[in-house]
């Protein structure tokens, strides 16, 4: 082959320069006669590193970028690539060989939603001919424009957080320009994987047990988990114990004393596909409370140490409080000496919370 009439397009949506493109892979073709050719030359990049709670819901804000921007390349910096649908055209790990990619690519817009030290200083040295969100000014986290200082000032400020009436979505699409229309979150599911629940076909009911181990101020006793358990079982549910490895001791100790449901912990896409057998999830706030939301099940959300009006259920499901007031606002440990609020977070109340989710989703269907 006469490789002096090959001709290339950088600016093709397939292009890669480094390796072979889909279409070639796929078909054969090349650029000259494709009918794959995509033109988008230019490019926005999403910076949200963490966590991996707060990347998914992030990712509502893709339907928006991709209504806007249909032309442009969408990418996007984060601590945890995996949990970036695929709608993504680039996807890149926070590393230092991610850092010398973006500092040599000019971006037509550039959206940073951290204030974290790393991310506010690439969004302030990587090229964009429009910034949004955080950057750095002297060494701090600053607001890049007037756009981001409602949601700059809510986190500096105990009381102007709890004063807040904004969702956590409705703030990072104003830092955007945008208003929040309802957008619904982006996590891919892979529903291919088997699972064995021998539920009968009674309704499951996904228990979240944990909460990590920063934010233990958010921990419900395991004498409540366990009443929760029979109540539901008594009445005809299947609960399902879910977490991770740090919850593996504790939910083994669950089902062994209730005998309810546990196969385990997983990888987090297996763990995604496992959330999605479940007709209701009840967590705390955590990333697999996202990960529900994402999936569009009903959720009975128990917070206590946050602004409830920080989250968006979509109508699916309920925010429960203690019936005590927390007295540690946006803090990882009880200060509490007079109580603990969430001794004073009743089963019953998360019973009938969920019968009232369940409620609602069977009158919609």
């Amino acid at each position: 082959m006469n490789q002096a009439n090959l001709v290339y397009k950088p600016e093709c949506e397939h292009f890669r320069g480094y390796m072979p493109c889909m279409p070639h892979k796929e078909f054969g073709v090349h650029c000259s006669q494709c009918e794959h050719f995509l033109p988008k030359e230019k490019h926005l990049l999403v910076i949200k590193l963490g966590a991996a709670g707060d990347v998914i819901r992030t990712t509502a804000l893709l339907r928006r970028i991709r209504k806007q921007y249909p032309d442009l390349l969408v990418w996007w910096l984060t601590y945890s690539p995996e949990i970036v649908p695929a709608i993504v055209d680039k996807v890149l790990p926070f590393s230092l060989e991610s850092e010398i990619v973006l500092r040599e690519t000019e971006f037509d817009v550039l959206i940073n939603l951290d204030k974290d030290l790393q991310a506010c200083a690439l969004a302030k040295g990587i090229k964009a001919k429009s910034k949004f969100g955080f950057t750095l000014k002297n060494g701090r986290p600053a607001p890049a424009n007037q756009l981001a200082e409602h949601k700059f000032l809510t986190g500096l400020f105990d009381d102007v957080n709890k004063a807040n009436t904004k969702s956590y979505l409705e703030e990072i699409f104003e830092i955007a320009g945008w208003e929040f229309s309802g957008e619904e979150y982006i996590l891919d599911c892979d529903r291919s994987v088997p699972w064995d629940i021998p539920s009968g076909g009674k309704k499951i009911i996904g228990l979240n047990t944990g909460c990590g181990d920063r934010w233990v101020s958010r921990m419900w006793s395991d004498g409540n988990w366990i009443e929760l358990i029979k109540r539901l079982q008594k009445v005809g549910y299947f609960p399902m114990l879910l977490g991770g490895k740090q919850e593996h001791a504790k939910n083994s100790q669950f089902a062994q004393s209730t005998n309810s449901f546990y196969t385990g912990y997983f990888s987090l896409k297996e763990f995604i596909s496992l959330v999605d057998k479940c007709s209701l999830v009840v967590s705390a706030v955590t990333m697999g409370m996202h990960i529900a939301i994402g999936l569009k099940k009903p959720l009975v959300l128990m917070n206590n140490i946050f602004n409830p009006n920080e989250f968006e259920l979509y109508g699916r499901g309920e925010i429960v409080q203690p019936a005590k007031q927390c007295k540690c606002f946006f803090s990882p440990k009880c200060k509490n000496e007079e109580y603990c609020c969430m001794d004073h977070l009743s089963p019953d109340s998360i019973f009938d919370a969920i019968e009232r989710s369940l409620e609602i989703k069977e009158e919609e269907t």
